[in-house]
């Protein structure tokens, strides 16, 4: 979960510059290798991050901790509806997906503010 991780956060991004670089052969693309390589962005994203949910649920089922019913999340229920002390079971992939975001979002603020200098003219 960990390398699918690394693999959604970097992995699809920058495969998807790479191949949106090599798209085009002058200095002015068009709107289509950009708008390739946002499309692209999301929908391979959007796969890997269902891999990884069935993974999860893969996990949860052989270590014997997925609930044998479906819950409805938290925000879709009733204010005054019953409040049931039930926790639901958190797997892997919770602990692993905060903690990659974490640490990209410390990397891009040492980045930003240490590295990426001024883009102002003059600065």
């Amino acid at each position: 979960m960990a390398l699918g991780s690394v693999l959604m956060w970097l992995g699809v991004p920058v495969g998807w510059l790479w191949l949106g670089s090599h798209l085009t052969d002058s200095t002015q693309a068009g709107f289509g290798p950009y708008l390739l390589v946002l499309a692209g962005t999301v929908v391979s994203m959007a796969i890997v991050g269902k891999a990884l949910g069935t993974l999860n649920r893969v996990h949860l089922r052989v270590t014997g901790r997925l609930p044998e019913h479906r819950s409805q999340a938290t925000w879709m229920r009733s204010l005054r509806g019953e409040r049931r002390g039930v926790r639901q079971e958190r797997g892997v992939l919770d602990g692993v997906m905060l903690t990659s975001v974490g640490v990209a979002l410390v990397a891009f603020g040492i980045w930003f503010f240490a590295f990426a200098g001024s883009s102002l003219p003059g600065g």
